[in-house]
């Protein structure tokens, strides 16, 4: 039986580079590095940075971040007043910053949880939604 994510790992062409976006820009904790990887932290989740040929999705898909609404609009100036790109204008319910790393990972920091998703849902629900 699955309980949870272990961890992510996500390919990165300059380890130097992408340790210190996820370190001093998104503020990781930072906690072994070698020559070819990185192992980070962020509350319980474990992310790991494998140096290695980056292909980053051109899909929708990508990794969200939380972040208390509180620290929302300051951590989203700072993270922005970097410089970093953005992927997308968020348009679902709470408030989100859309952004890339420097390879082109698309990230989400964002305000809300899977029960407020839900909750937003069932007042605009999706065309052809079913609930279980």
């Amino acid at each position: 039986m699955l309980t949870g994510i272990s961890h992510i790992t996500v390919a990165v062409s300059d380890l130097e580079k992408s340790f210190a976006f996820y370190v001093s820009v998104l503020g990781m904790k930072p906690e072994v590095k070698w020559e070819k990887g990185a192992y980070l932290s962020i509350g319980e989740l474990w992310l790991c940075l494998s140096k290695e040929a980056a292909r980053p999705s051109e899909d929708y898909s990508h990794i969200a971040f939380s972040i208390p609404s509180c620290y929302f609009a300051v951590f989203s100036s700072k993270v922005l007043s970097t410089g970093v790109n953005s992927w997308k204008e968020n348009t679902s319910e709470g408030r989100s910053l859309y952004i890339l790393d420097p390879d082109g990972h698309k990230l989400e920091i964002h305000v809300g949880s899977l029960e407020s998703r839900l909750k937003e849902l069932k007042s605009k629900p999706y065309k052809g939604v079913k609930w279980y």
